[in-house]
């Protein structure tokens, strides 16, 4: 049993043995989970304050009518404070300096210092041991807590996104056209690519298309997800003596770039990929300039849509793929969503001062998560925001209504999770189904959840010397044994003590 596992069971155990105390806990749990109107207690019980973040240019209306559905619904009032995300941090210094904080806090970005910092202060509840008391929150994936857990704590409630919503995305008309199969594994996906470089697929007569669209982001996003191919880690990896190691230094990861290499070299990755911007490769998918991308599943609808728009009678079509394998390698995906969390719901023990309140407050947060709550901050009121037809498809009838008073609501859902909707587009139908089956196959970052210091000082110069020699050795300028020494050069500027810290770390938590 993990010592965090432990820690758990030993804390809810101690609870349960304090007598009276623990049978009004309990008690209220059960109403906290009993559901209906008021399961929250009354308006006397006062608001629960809510620090949430905003995305949006527009801030609902207090009282509007998604917040008021919602009172009605988990019998609970509460108080939204909005913060523009892109401000959060600057905030949420200035409350935690000025205790001015709300019963729940949004905390985000996960990879932030000062967020990391705030949670591991002792001035949040580590809410653990109290999950178990409610239906939903006691459901949250196993992956996804361990990817919350800050050095084996849980200081507030995940917020649960798909965990890998990667794959490749393919043109089906050139397959088509060229009679070719829909690839799923590295080297049928490495034929493709020189077919579509090399056999006109378009059928223009014009050497002008080539494999894989690639951008600037290349180490960091598509080539890493195609690492997990060949069985490199999510970031960091434990090996077989348990240390915790980048995965760029792994044998899978170079074998990986040895491989994206060839396929550079073949002319079948855009030639610039190094300098190239996101907006200038979804120009360049929807212009037809190439036909491999490794990408969200769901942007196949979106190539769609720039290409209908500059050609109504476009012949592009998308194979989406998501099972892609290499070499006797076990079927896997790196996670793009930190392990299916997007932050914390974490809750002060400055304003929420006792486990009576903090059960209140979670079983507030519990009800959010049922289907109707879920139904209330993603598509509005029916008939007022939205409508659903006989098959299940959700249409939004009033945008500038939903923008307005709706979507501003989608960032602190507890769960992205809870429903999936039926689209208009077989593509996005297509992309939630492959992105559910991804599920079962995640590798997560198993120093996400761990404490170095030098981590938080240096990895950012330690990461882009790195992505510079993977850059320089695609594109021919350095060899394999430049790479290393790349690395080697960095052992000494704190990577070695990273590996330290967080093996240290890794080894505190699991025992």
């Amino acid at each position: 049993m993990a010592s965090h596992e432990r820690k758990r069971m030993m804390k809810k155990y101690g609870r349960l043995t304090t007598g009276a105390a623990s049978l009004a806990v309990v008690a209220l749990a059960v109403t906290a989970c009993s559901g209906g109107n008021g399961s929250q207690g009354s308006a006397d019980d006062g608001p629960i304050t809510w620090m949430s973040l905003l995305h949006t240019p527009v801030t609902p209306d207090a009282g509007g009518p998604v917040q008021t559905a919602l009172e009605e619904y988990t019998g609970q009032e509460f108080e939204m404070r909005w913060v523009p995300a892109a401000s959060v941090e600057e905030k949420l210094n200035a409350a935690l300096a000025s205790s001015s904080l709300a019963d729940i806090v949004n905390m985000y970005p996960i990879d932030s210092t000062t967020v990391r910092q705030a949670l591991r202060s002792g001035q949040f509840w580590d809410v653990e041991e109290y999950l178990d008391d409610f239906p939903n929150l006691s459901q949250i994936d196993p992956q996804t807590l361990e990817s919350a857990r800050i050095d084996g704590e849980l200081y507030g409630v995940p917020l649960q996104k798909i965990k890998a919503r990667y794959g490749v995305v393919v043109r089906q008309d050139w397959l088509d056209n060229l009679g070719l199969e829909v690839p799923h594994t590295i080297e049928e996906l490495t034929e493709v690519a020189h077919a579509f470089t090399h056999d006109d697929p378009d059928g223009n007569g014009k050497d002008d298309t080539t494999g894989f669209i690639d951008r600037e982001e290349s180490f960091r996003v598509g080539f890493r997800s195609l690492t997990g191919y060949f069985g490199a880690g999510s970031q960091f990896e434990v090996t077989e003596d348990r240390q915790v190691v980048p995965a760029f230094t792994t044998d899978a990861f170079k074998e990986a770039m040895e491989w994206y290499r060839g396929v550079y070299e073949d002319g079948a990755v855009n030639q610039e990929f190094v300098t190239l911007q996101k907006s200038n490769q979804q120009d360049a998918i929807a212009r037809g300039k190439g036909g491999i991308v490794v990408t969200g599943l769901f942007e196949a609808k979106n190539y769609m849509a720039l290409a209908e728009s500059a050609d109504p009678e476009t012949p592009m079509a998308w194979a989406l793929i998501n099972d892609i394998t290499y070499d006797g390698v076990p079927r896997r995906i790196l996670t793009d969503t930190t392990g299916g969390m997007g932050g914390w719901l974490a809750f002060p023990k400055s304003e929420v001062k006792d486990e009576a309140e903090l059960m209140k407050v979670l079983g507030f947060v519990d009800k959010l998560m049922d289907e109707e709550a879920y139904g209330l901050m993603t598509n509005g009121i029916e008939g007022e925001h939205y409508e659903v037809d006989g098959d299940g498809v959700v249409t939004i009838t009033d945008q500038t209504s939903w923008e307005q008073a709706v979507q501003p609501y989608a960032a602190s859902r507890p769960s992205e999770k809870v429903v999936t909707y039926k689209s208009t587009s077989p593509y996005v139908d297509e992309a939630n189904e492959k992105m559910v089956d991804n599920e079962d196959y995640v590798v997560t970052n198993p120093a996400q959840s761990l404490t170095s210091e030098t981590f938080n000082r240096q990895w950012s110069t330690i990461e882009t010397r790195v992505n510079d020699a993977y850059n320089q050795y695609i594109t021919g300028h350095i060899e394999m044994a430049d790479y290393e020494a790349v690395i080697e050069s960095l052992r000494g500027q704190g990577l070695d003590q990273i590996i330290e810290e967080y093996t240290e770390a890794y080894a505190a938590v699991n025992g």
